[in-house]
């Protein structure tokens, strides 16, 4: 199967090895990120560093001033990699290695945003907003990542793109000095605390047919069994419906939905308009459960295999993940990416990915991603070559 890992620019610039070193995992791609959300990142075979810190949500190529000259939303340009094009500089020597650049577009998750912008942030039931997921349902942020996800997409070099976040964001985010596991929140509390009422959102919950401040307030009714001690472990739409009644937890859905398929509608169009050739293929992050929210965005997937190339499918785990999260495309044509973590620090399983890898396409899985190559140590990246090799048949 072809294979693809990921990577970001500071990873290739400034090491000579870098495209040489990947070439020879047995990968024939890189999905390489062009626009990305903060991080501190360990570059542990780097000659001259050994971390980064991506100090706000950024593009890693200069932005098109003309784009966005006058717009109040616009992409934060980085400071923490040397040159002006990073990705420029990167794509170019991983191409030299005999390696297919795809690009890596991370789209609703912003903190710097939500900071400087907070108006465009989701909002709780409870009022608290969250700076890193911008409301997709909001016609200027819809317009920003429409626009931003065109520009990142198709850089001069990239035969392709995978979207991340190319829906909605929600409660759940790695955040530094975390406090919010004093409650363990399952499937249908983290839906819950993913409800957004922005004045956008209350008004789209009005054309489904709800009133925004009755459905706030069965919000934090339905949450205060989670908050004194019971309910908190409620998995799946089920556990939604459970806690929030049927009807009113199938009209959020379908209000949410309906934003999300927008947005990746548009997205999808906006990056094909933009792209080099006819050819440039297009895929979403996503999870096959329409409620879900985060970097693998919920959705429906005969809507995404309808829309974009194909998706990237979270595989890491046991047989029973893949099962769940492939099983429901079975039967669909397009590219189903199995992305597996292949860095045991970060709870990836290197030393398993051949069995995982098989298993995964038994289950219909054509392509596999690995996260992440950069961050990987060099046992990790031993296991992957071993097992790459074994994939490939020797």
């Amino acid at each position: 199967m072809k294979t693809s890992v990921f990577l970001y620019p500071w990873d290739v610039v400034g090491d000579p090895d870098a495209a040489s070193r990947l070439a020879g995992l047995g990968v024939q791609q890189v999905t390489l990120a062009s626009a990305y959300h903060s991080t501190r990142a360990l570059t542990p075979r780097h000659p001259g560093r050994r971390i980064v810190t991506a100090e706000h949500a950024a593009v890693l190529y200069p932005p098109d001033a003309t784009r966005w000259k006058g717009r109040g939303l616009r992409p934060y340009a980085q400071s923490w990699v040397a040159g002006q094009d990073p990705y420029a500089a990167a794509a170019e020597a991983l191409a030299d290695a005999g390696l297919q650049v795809h690009s890596w577009v991370v789209l609703a998750h912003n903190s710097r945003l939500g900071a400087e912008h907070p108006e465009t942030s989701v909002v709780n039931a409870y009022g608290d907003r969250y700076p890193w997921a911008p409301c997709i349902a909001q016609p200027a942020v819809h317009a920003y990542l429409v626009d931003l996800a065109a520009e990142a997409a198709a850089r001069p070099g990239a035969a392709g793109t995978e979207l991340e976040s190319c829906g909605w964001y929600g409660f759940a985010h790695l955040h530094a000095h975390d406090k919010t596991s004093g409650v363990a929140l399952g499937d249908a509390a983290q839906y819950l605390m993913s409800l957004c009422f922005c004045p956008g959102c209350r008004a789209g919950y009005g054309s489904v047919g709800l009133d925004a401040e009755e459905l706030r307030a069965a919000v934090r009714r339905a949450l205060e069994p989670v908050w004194a001690g019971s309910g908190s472990g409620e998995q799946g739409w089920a556990g939604v419906e459970k806690l929030l009644g049927a009807g009113l937890a199938e009209a959020t859905l379908r209000w949410r939905g309906q934003a999300a398929r927008g947005l990746q509608e548009a997205a999808v169009a906006a990056v094909r308009a933009a792209a080099p050739a006819p050819d440039f293929q297009v895929l979403l992050h996503a999870d096959p459960a329409p409620y879900r929210t985060g970097a693998n965005v919920g959705t429906d997937p005969a809507h995404i295999l309808s829309t974009a190339d194909g998706a990237v499918l979270p595989c890491t785990g046991g047989d029973a993940a893949r099962e769940a999260v492939l099983g429901p495309f079975a039967g669909l044509s397009g590219v189903l990416a199995a992305n597996f973590n292949v860095v045991s620090g970060m709870g990836g399983s290197p030393g398993t990915l051949e069995r995982d890898a098989a298993h995964a396409a038994s289950l219909g899985a054509n392509e596999l991603r690995l996260y992440h190559a950069g961050l990987a140590s060099g046992p990790d990246l031993s296991a992957v070559t071993k097992a790459l090799s074994a994939v490939r048949g020797g």
